[in-house]
């Protein structure tokens, strides 16, 4: 490949001081040893850029370090394959094309496919190359950060949509109950976590609810509780309950567990056609929080079992509890109760969080709006956002 300086009328300075980016320089040229040497170039601390030459693909494979930073392809060594080649082969570095001048349109094509800028062999000196490289350089990392950005934009899309396809629907047609929830996971910018929840109706007036969590805040945990809250449904609609129904999910968690220290919890409520009364089991999960005419209490947790996973013949018991004419009956996770008072390590608890509901009833709220202030409220305490996944259900009947 011939690189000429141009004629002395028009000459550049000898040497052109480049980015720090463009230490080194591959020259993919037929003829390296034939060829007039290029401009000497400097970088930005005074150095002199290195220039490495090629003839092949082959050895371009083997001389492309992550010190080159920049490569200048003569199209006079063939078609615009090469090109092709070499940019799959380099995707994230800046490539110029060296051409003449009346092959203007296939370096145009050059740029099409892919190379950041052409230069004409007649045209070029010292200060046009200098210059065609610091161009290529920026167009290239402005390239690959609009990639990126793209990309990146495209699979949060993505996950949102599968996220949020996850989350379920209350299948609670017919029923005069009122449903609310509210799910914020640990993970961050990420929209499902490692809790679960979920409430059906069943075709004899029941309304079943629960809500589980999966120790840890991965991906993974977080696609272990949609699988338990799937198989939940499944097993509600099959006509399963209690501990019947825990000992299945607990041989579902066994099977899909990445390994033997993975657990659940997980509380289960069925409220009866009428309303008035309904069947709580526990797992290794907080008890809920149970607000009628009598006030607000925390209900029994006397028969709970262990968390799912921890013993292979575990049993729950099923505790009745009376709920009355008028009630609200809130389900959550531990990620409610465990957030920090303050600066210091005191933890909210139960009786905390039943503080915080106590106040926001007092106020009138109820439903989502009563759910949104108590997130607000844990959140302010904690002095900031909460480090575990929290998922909270409210069921009501007025």
């Amino acid at each position: 490949m011939s690189v000429p300086l141009g004629d002395e009328t028009r000459a550049a300075p000898a040497t052109v001081q480049l980015p720090r980016q463009a230490e080194t320089l591959l020259v993919i040229q037929a003829d390296p040893a034939g060829s007039p040497p290029l401009p000497e170039m400097i970088n930005a601390y005074g150095g002199r850029v290195r220039v490495r030459t090629a003839r092949n693909l082959t050895e371009v494979e083997r001389l492309l370090t992550d010190e080159v930073h920049c490569i200048l392809v003569d199209l006079a060594l063939g078609d615009l394959e090469l090109l092709r080649q070499i940019l799959d082969l380099a995707p994230r570095h800046a490539v110029l094309v060296l051409t003449d001048e009346d092959d203007a349109e296939r370096a145009a094509e050059a740029v099409r496919i892919g190379a950041q800028d052409y230069l004409f062999r007649d045209e070029m000196d010292a200060r046009l190359l200098g210059r065609a490289i610091r161009y290529a350089l920026e167009r290239r990392r402005a390239d690959v950060a609009h990639r990126q950005l793209t990309e990146s934009r495209l699979r949060a899309q993505e996950n949102a949509r599968l996220e949020r396809g996850l989350l379920p629907t209350p299948l609670l047609q017919g029923s005069e109950l009122r449903f609310a929830a509210r799910y914020r996971p640990g993970r961050s910018r990420a929209l499902l976590g490692g809790d679960f929840y979920d409430t059906v109706r069943t075709s004899d007036g029941t309304v079943h609810a629960m809500i589980g969590d999966v120790c840890g805040h991965g991906p993974d945990e977080a696609a272990l509780g949609v699988e338990l809250r799937i198989a939940w449904r499944a097993l509600i609609l099959a006509g399963l309950c209690g501990d019947h129904l825990l000992a299945t999910l607990q041989q579902v968690l066994e099977y899909e567990r990445s390994n033997e220290e993975i657990f659940a919890t997980m509380c289960m409520v069925d409220i009866s056609p009428d309303g008035r009364r309904a069947g709580v089991c526990l797992a290794g999960h907080p008890a809920p929080l149970l607000s009628h005419s009598a006030g607000l209490r925390l209900l029994p947790e006397d028969g709970a079992g262990p968390a799912l996973g921890l013993l292979s013949r575990a049993r729950w018991a099923r505790t009745q509890v009376e709920l009355g004419a008028s009630w609200s009956l809130m389900l959550y996770t531990d990620g409610m109760i465990e957030g920090h008072i303050g600066e210091g390590r005191e933890r909210l608890g139960q009786d905390g969080m039943r503080t915080l509901v106590a106040q926001r009833l007092a106020q009138g709220a109820q439903g989502q709006t009563l759910l949104d202030g108590l997130l607000d409220d844990v959140r302010q305490l904690n002095g900031g956002e909460l480090a575990d996944d929290v998922a909270v259900v409210l069921l009501d009947r007025g």
